[in-house]
């Protein structure tokens, strides 16, 4: 019984570390475009909003404290906010209108020209991320989506403007590891974009 828990466990990180690195050489020039567009909105006074349901805003929460507290160097604090942490606001809106509009009430209340919208879902599905995705093309966001199993309706919402990193592979834990990885490049990016280039 151990032995075979063991090798289930084994079996996970290679099928992970597998899938990082097939994942390498087609998502890296898609996850540069969007530090590009990140720094660049930073640089000029914008910001990032990031939103996603579950493990995905578990994530852009994750990526929200990063910008604002730091990631691996010492700098000043950078405008990133998750729109998944103001309980009144999701209730409200999920009560009085519906959970679909969750976030894009939130954005269009927050979000102005020159910021990035950080949308991440899974599956690229889910409807309040969609019509987030639709918020920001109205208002003149540029949208970063993280997304797997093709891209779903969000990759249908996205412009030319905006960067798809679409990790290829349809099983929600494999996809969610990536995006997790391509937050962290995302971040170091960012730094080097602002700070300048150190290993």
């Amino acid at each position: 019984m151990e032995n075979a828990l063991e090798a289930r466990v084994a079996s996970h990180f290679a099928d992970s570390a597998k899938l990082k690195l097939a994942a390498a050489e087609e998502l890296s020039a898609p996850i540069a475009r969007g530090i590009g567009l990140m720094a660049a909105s930073l640089k000029a006074g914008g910001k990032i909003l990031a939103c996603g349901n579950g493990g995905s805003a578990a994530d852009a929460q994750h990526f929200a404290a990063e910008l604002v507290n730091r990631f691996e160097r010492e700098r000043a604090p950078l405008a990133g906010l998750a729109l998944t942490t103001d309980s009144s606001a999701l209730t409200s809106i999920a009560n009085d209108y519906s959970y679909e509009q969750v976030f894009e009430k939130q954005l269009r209340a927050l979000g102005r020209r020159g910021d990035v919208l950080l949308a991440i879902s899974t599956s690229g599905n889910s409807a309040s991320v969609v019509a987030a995705v639709r918020a920001a093309r109205e208002l003149g966001l540029r949208t970063v989506a993280l997304t797997g199993n093709g891209g779903g309706k969000v990759a249908a919402e996205l412009t030319a403007e905006d960067v798809h990193v679409c990790v290829p592979h349809k099983r929600t834990m494999r996809i969610q590891e990536v995006h997790l990885l391509a937050l962290h490049c995302l971040c170091d990016g960012i730094d080097s974009q602002l700070l300048g280039d150190k290993q």
